[in-house]
């Protein structure tokens, strides 16, 4: 049976591409769905901010006219503007178990970065690293967290087949939430508290004291980032759609922010209780009462995920991380959650990586960037 590879170009193809991962991965158990209305938000240029400075192409994969494949190519114009490369992605490689329809895809992403001039293809990576990245290389039984990519080891070998490379890991820590903080970690956050020199740590208990914090925190993760693998810097628009996306699921208890004499944030983590069981059984869906299945999540969670956080370069040898961390590992414990998961770590990331073992937290998954001269 042909394969015909086409350009999604209006909504209807547009619906088949979004919906095809459900059909490959019926019965896959830790495949997490989208929340739809997110997802039609992400391909609308109108919405989705960072489509104005990049270029992009959609791919579907036909066998006797029916979906079997899909795969997005982006070139971030602003990024390798900004890092002086010549760079394109691929993103939401999509397949059923069928090599030849994973190199027509990738062929054809290829096919339209080299008109476009580009010398280089990396992925799985969205626009930024806010998106899902990488294929899952280890860790296939554990779960999967909001913002993660769950694939089936073909997809990687595929990729491998294919002639793709390693580029970067990252890597996923489990953190066990103790019965009460360690002795040592006590040591260092009295010797940190004791020294903070009019710095404090900012509680939250509604959404609507986040929302002042919502873009000097995120101007602060500019500032940050600026060396981070794949990070794109956010202007006002990209702030608020990331802000609307998230705010109406964080909660307060979980974001932790600390700020100098004059109210300026200096640092913050945030971190979720893991709504991925809820959006499982809503199967995507807010409305009509998917919503509802994820709300109870939140309520119910035994595992906490770490989302997001930065330390002003000026102050990260001040301790921040250790006070963060031991304010965030009580509201865990207060909230009866049994583990953290840290989220996506660049391998290299070595003092991140050392505070989530001083916390004695392991490697439980781990991702990986590939990369291909093109």
């Amino acid at each position: 049976m042909s394969i015909d590879i086409i350009r999604v170009q209006n909504k209807s193809d547009l619906r088949k591409f979004i919906h095809l991962p459900a059909k490959i991965h019926r019965g896959h158990r830790n495949w997490v769905p989208p929340i739809y209305s997110d997802e039609w938000d992400f391909y609308n240029p109108l919405k989705n901010r960072a489509m104005s400075y990049s270029d992009t192409v959609l791919f579907l994969a036909l066998k006797d006219g029916k979906p079997v494949g899909r795969i997005m190519g982006i070139i971030n114009r602003r990024y390798n503007q900004i890092h002086n490369e010549k760079t394109a992605r691929f993103f939401n490689l999509e397949t059923y178990q069928d090599f030849e329809v994973a190199q027509l895809l990738i062929s054809e992403v290829e096919k339209w970065a080299r008109a476009l001039g580009m010398e280089r293809l990396i992925g799985p990576m969205g626009f930024s690293d806010k998106d899902p990245q990488g294929l899952l290389i280890e860790g296939y039984d554990e779960p999967i967290v909001l913002a993660s990519n769950c694939n089936f080891p073909y997809l990687v070998e595929y990729v491998n087949a294919y002639g793709f490379e390693k580029d970067v890991d990252l890597v996923v820590y489990k953190v066990p939430v103790p019965d009460k903080l360690p002795d040592f970690y006590l040591r260092i956050l009295q010797r940190v508290t004791a020294h903070a020199n009019g710095f404090r740590m900012v509680n939250f208990s509604k959404r609507s004291e986040i929302k002042p914090y919502i873009t000097p925190v995120l101007s602060l993760v500019n500032e940050t980032f600026t060396d981070i693998y794949g990070f794109n810097p956010m202007d006002p628009d990209e702030m608020e759609e990331l802000a609307a996306k998230y705010l109406s699921i964080i909660d307060p208890r979980f974001l932790k922010v600390i700020v100098s004499a004059d109210n300026q944030p200096l640092a913050f983590i945030l971190g979720i209780p893991d709504i991925c069981p809820g959006i499982q059984k809503s199967k995507g869906y807010l409305l009509p009462f998917g919503f509802i299945h994820i709300l109870k999540a939140m309520r119910t969670s035994k595992m906490l995920s770490l989302l997001l956080g930065a330390i002003h370069p000026q102050y990260r040898n001040l301790g921040f991380d250790t006070w963060m961390g031991a304010e965030m590992l009580r509201e865990a414990q207060k909230a009866g959650m049994t583990i953290i998961d840290s989220h996506l770590e660049l391998e290299t990331n070595r003092k991140m990586r050392a505070e989530m073992e001083k916390m004695g937290g392991v490697v439980y998954k781990r991702y990986r960037i590939f990369q291909k001269k093109l």
